[in-house]
């Protein structure tokens, strides 16, 4: 059984007068067969309604209809279920539970704009079907009452207030523009005014309250010039008696966030570019008249009796909710921080505001807040799950009470037990600074836009763009070394090639490494001279070689340590790269003309070792004996690894065991130690 708390309003756990409770559903004392309708100011039982697992309901303007919304199903004969149902609510109560019937039924398969519209007498309601629109007397549903006929109709709005209005939009396709109608009711023949425009697959229709103007909310699915992943967004402004139509510019890049009408229907606000946002208040001839300072804000609400208007930042954003007084040229009043709510509502009375956080968009901290417009907090309470919770109408003929910001209202006993439990931080955490930027200001490249930075310029181009691929623009630091425009991005001068002791890095002091290289090579000059061999200044500490070729070139990297300190012959690997050394060696043009004293060539020590790799060549022969050579060498160097007391892997010495069959296939193929 599904409980509804209303005056006449649908509520779901909550608090007081103006909520009431849902129970889980898998509660045992709650079944799924009927909708339970009391009066929240007595708790009296109005009515219980035969309608099983609803989804979705609603209220008429005036309460007296309820719309009921069930699953698309199949009946037993396969045609489409009626799940759409329309009931009176303020029927006696004298009527039997199974006596009780919808006043209409409808097949409604989509749940997005599942509900009917109608007009503010509750004279008229109507629905969309394939290509026209259908319009119903509220007192009888089983008759069409008339009908606008638009090719391709995808959404409409009925005007709110005395002028009977609806506009129905149809979206661009086979290059044809979108378009916005508006019609007077019941005369279809001609729309009294009408808007075209590209870059429109959706839309939002936003009625002022006196139902005098719309705006037209355009947004596309994929933004083509790649600024927004979210689509492209558009704002138009038509008057319901075609007297007026325009494009609304805005001034700040990006996408339209929020918009919502004043209740006066003279001025409505618009949220819109990249963070942080613009927030303006138009008239409606979509003229500016105040702009409030850039923040990180989506959302911007006009209070019910429009003194006030809240521009808050919900989603992803912080939570902060700036409230200001238009009456008093739009001034600032407080800055709430309300956290992570996903409901946000002003009170009917204009002086308090209502924040949830409601399941299933988060499963943890569900919960009411309320606070008044002077910006404390009333009202806490925690709820396990919380699903809906909105405020309770005034009844007609309410007058609302006069708004007193000073003093506040007293606290409810919730909220001052709240606040005591909540800490004040001592410091306020700002952004992370490394240590060697801290105590110093801050540059402008970091600052946002409403902090006095410069302010943010698409390129047009996205990082989903499959032409740069995150990659195509180098990323400037401020204060950094300048790159080599040349250089790919991420590359470092030389190649990735140390410049050190080429006669590239000037007289700048040896690293660490390049120290202990050079205390090597020194070493190795040493041991060298001490077995006869002279080896000319320089050669092994300034890049030049023996066989006379200058410094100037630089010293090739060798992949290990041991191949580039030996000049030994043991494991000889003639390739492509040890060619053109030999050839210089062979030829030997000495670099100096200075007379060269004699060396005494010492003799060869020759050490067991794997067999040397055959030379390189193309035959599938030769290529085979290299594959094998190379297993051989990584064998001899995991013997030797577990020799010293490493431990190896099993793997590792299931390759050790492999080196008989290694031989044997080396000497199938001709090959002789």
């Amino acid at each position: 059984m599904l409980h509804i708390l209303s005056l006449w309003a649908i509520l779901c756990m909550g608090l007081g007068n103006a909520v009431g409770r849902m129970p889980p559903r898998t509660s045992p004392s709650l079944t799924q067969d009927s909708v339970t309708i009391i009066n929240s100011s007595t708790g009296a039982q109005i009515a219980c309604l035969p309608a099983e697992n609803v989804y979705e309901l609603g209220f008429s303007p005036n309460g007296t209809y309820i719309i009921t919304w069930q699953r698309p199903s199949k009946e037993e004969d396969g045609s489409a279920t009626k799940n759409l149902k329309v009931w009176k609510v303020l029927e006696g109560s004298e009527i039997a539970f199974q006596e009780r019937l919808p006043l209409g039924k409808f097949v409604q398969k989509s749940q997005t704009g599942w509900n009917l519209q109608y007009t503010s007498d509750e004279r008229y309601c109507a629905r969309t079907v394939t290509n026209e629109v259908q319009f119903y007397m509220s007192g009888d549903l089983n008759t069409v009452w008339n009908k606008l006929r638009v090719e391709g109709v995808a959404d409409f709005a009925l005007s709110p207030g005395s002028t009977q209005s609806v506009a129905v939009f149809v979206p661009e396709r086979k290059s044809q523009p979108a378009a916005v109608k508006v019609f007077n009711i019941p005369q279809f023949s001609e729309p009294v005014s009408q808007k075209n425009f590209y870059k429109g697959d959706k839309v939002q229709l936003k009625w002022n309250d006196m139902g005098t103007s719309i705006i037209v909310l355009a947004q596309t699915e994929v933004d083509k010039t790649g600024k927004s992943y979210y689509g492209e967004t558009n704002l138009y402004l038509l008057s319901a008696s075609g007297g007026f139509d325009s494009r609304i510019t805005l001034d700040k890049e990006g996408p339209i966030h929020d918009v919502s009408w004043s209740p006066n229907s003279k001025e409505f606000g618009v949220v819109y570019g990249s963070m942080p946002a613009k927030t303006t208040i138009f008239n409606s001839r979509a003229v500016a008249l105040h702009n409030f300072p850039l923040g990180p804000r989506n959302t911007i609400l006009f209070s019910p009796l429009g003194r006030f208007v809240l521009v808050a930042g919900f989603g992803n954003l912080a939570g902060q909710i700036d409230i200001y007084d238009l009456e008093k040229n739009y001034q600032k009043i407080t800055t709430i921080e309300s956290g992570n709510p996903s409901v946000c509502e002003w009170c009917p009375d204009g002086q308090y505001i209502l924040t949830a956080t409601t399941s299933p968009r988060l499963r943890v901290d569900n919960g009411v807040r309320i606070w008044h417009a002077s910006g404390g907090l009333m009202y806490v309470e925690d709820l396990n799950e919380l699903y809906h919770v909105t405020w309770r109408p005034l009844p007609s003929g309410t007058n609302a009470p006069s708004i007193v910001l000073n003093p506040a209202p007293t606290a409810h006993s919730s909220a001052l037990t709240y606040l005591g439990t909540v800490k004040t931080p001592s410091k306020p955490a700002g952004a992370y600074r490394p240590p060697g930027a801290r105590g110093q200001a801050t540059p402008l490249h970091f600052k946002r836009e409403d902090e006095g930075g410069a302010a943010h310029i698409s390129d047009g181009i996205s990082s989903f763009s499959s032409r740069i691929n995150g990659f195509g623009k180098r990323r400037e630091v401020p204060g950094a070394e300048t790159v080599d425009p040349s250089l790919p991005p991420g590359a470092a001068p030389g190649g990735g090639v140390s410049l050190t002791l080429t006669g590239e890095a000037g007289d700048e002091p040896l690293s660490k490494a390049a120290l202990k290289n050079k205390k090597k090579r020194e070493a190795k000059r040493a041991r060298d001279a001490e077995k006869g061999l002279t080896v000319p200044d320089g050669a092994a500490g300034t890049g030049v070689a023996p066989n006379g070729h200058g410094g100037d070139r630089p010293r090739p990297r060798s992949r290990t340590r041991s191949r580039s300190n030996t000049t030994s012959n043991i494991n000889p690997d003639p390739g492509p790269r040890a060619a053109p050394r030999k050839r210089s060696q062979q030829r030997g043009s000495p670099a100096k003309t200075t007379p060269q004293p004699q060396t005494v060539p010492a003799p060869e020590v020759v050490e067991p070792a794997a067999p040397a790799s055959p030379p390189a060549g193309g035959s599938p022969q030769e290529k085979k004996l290299r594959g094998l050579h190379k297993k051989l060498r990584a064998i001899e160097d995991l013997k030797m690894r577990h020799a010293g007391g490493e431990k190896l892997e099993d793997t590792q010495l299931k390759k050790i065991m492999t080196e008989d069959s290694v031989r044997k296939d080396l000497e199938a193929l001709g090959y002789q130690e």
